[in-house]
């Protein structure tokens, strides 16, 4: 999912994006009913992408203020809306996906996927807390330890 796709995608849902040269908490992107505001200093469009999926995903996922990080309910819709991103970026088949077109290295994967190598690393993480060191999808087996590797077996 490149950036033009999630501005589609934000479009159609009546989420209007601005953009602004300095947030007061520094962040990247925020969000606030149906308007996203994004850091205007975004160095590319892979990392716009990134920033928007995320913002996209509390759109869809969180609700009320959850700025306050040391809010435990804040914490957890925070992982859900990353998780949201994480899916639409990547996804267990996204992974599968990149190993079909013979994608052997990090970089290869995250110019495949189109995401920043942070964002990535960061998905799988995620994926191997919520799946454990791995997860079976359709044929394949993706490993998330000791290191990333996707296997296709016959059942």
């Amino acid at each position: 999912m490149n950036y033009e796709s999630l501005l589609k995608e934000a479009e159609n849902n009546d989420i209007y994006i601005i953009e602004k040269a300095k947030f007061e908490s520094h962040s990247a992107g925020l969000i606030h009913n149906d308007v996203i505001g994004l850091n205007k200093n975004i160095s590319t469009n892979t990392e716009r992408a990134c920033v928007l999926a995320e913002e996209l995903g509390h759109y869809h996922t969180t609700y009320g203020d959850i700025i306050d990080q040391n809010d435990v309910s804040n914490r957890k819709q925070e992982r859900k809306a990353r998780l949201w991103a994480y899916n639409k970026m990547i996804g267990l088949t996204g992974i599968i996906d990149a190993y079909k077109h013979d994608c052997s290295n990090l970089y290869e994967i995250i110019e495949y996927l189109g995401v920043t190598e942070e964002f990535f690393k960061d998905a799988i993480e995620c994926y191997k807390q919520k799946y454990g060191a791995y997860t079976e999808v359709d044929n394949y087996i993706i490993y998330f330890e000791p290191y990333l590797s996707v296997m296709e077996f016959v059942k």
